[in-house]
């Protein structure tokens, strides 16, 4: 997996996943870890595309889904910009938090942990649960 950065976004593509939703996650993430700024032009579908060396087709599929979140919006003639809506920003990125602890959830579950089990191990790191 080479990184690639385009635009100010890190990207870092794996093969064996679906790209689309790769470069979906990985803008979103950009997004919500403040690397691209409200309001920022963003590369457009075909500079994406060269830069991560994908399908255009796979760019936009990506692009639409970020503009159906309201996290992008395209401006005719202009490009493809992010939104400049923090409330937007700030959802997205506590709906990315709870995937992430739903999936660590997951893991610990299938190992066999309890909640309470969970909740020590979090506490012995320095986390509260």
């Amino acid at each position: 997996m080479n990184e690639v950065i385009v635009g100010g976004m890190r990207f870092a593509l794996d093969l064996s996943q679906p790209l689309y939703e790769q470069v979906l996650d990985q803008v979103r993430s950009s997004i919500a870890k403040g690397e691209i700024a409200l309001g920022e032009k963003i590369p457009s579908v075909r500079e994406m595309a060269q830069a991560l060396k994908i399908n255009p087709n796979t760019v936009m599929r990506a692009y639409q889904e970020l503009e159906r979140d309201g996290l992008t919006e395209t401006r005719r003639g202009q490009g493809t910009f992010i939104t400049t809506d923090a409330e937007k920003v700030r959802l997205i990125r506590y709906r990315l938090a709870e995937e992430a602890v739903d999936e660590f959830l997951a893991k610990l579950g299938s190992l066999g942990f309890t909640p309470s089990e969970v909740a020590a191990i979090l506490r012995s790191k320095g986390g509260e649960a």
